[in-house]
């Protein structure tokens, strides 16, 4: 498969919450859970930990990952996405991508603290 043409690698970081999961999966460089990407999302879109953050704005940072951030990224080829045990693995696409996404979220000013799960 050919590397994203770097529109679509802009297009996919328009949204705060796929910068965070990608920033995340960079970083982390190994597969994570639907949790900690969860937890990642709260930490830095919302500056809330985990413990307190209302029920309402947990599910729907859940629903929004589930729904719509992860299927996106799943269909631009960059992670692959098992629903049913919950874990998102970056593919070798998202490898290819890499230096243009660290040029993007580096340019992040929202992503400015380390990404430690």
């Amino acid at each position: 498969m050919d590397s994203l043409a770097f529109d679509s690698v802009l297009d996919l970081c328009q949204n705060q919450h796929r910068r965070i999961v990608l920033g995340t999966l960079a970083e982390e460089q190994r597969p994570l859970t639907f949790d900690d990407l969860t937890k990642a999302v709260l930490t830095h879109n919302h500056q809330t930990p985990l413990a307190e953050t209302s029920e309402d704005v947990l599910t729907e940072v859940r629903l929004s990952l589930y729904h719509v951030h992860l299927p996106k990224l799943a269909s631009a080829g960059l992670i692959t996405y098992d629903p049913e045990i919950e874990l998102v693995e970056p593919t070798a696409q998202f490898d290819q991508v890499q230096p243009t996404l660290s040029t993007i979220l580096d340019a992040d000013p929202e992503l400015d603290t380390p990404m430690t799960l």
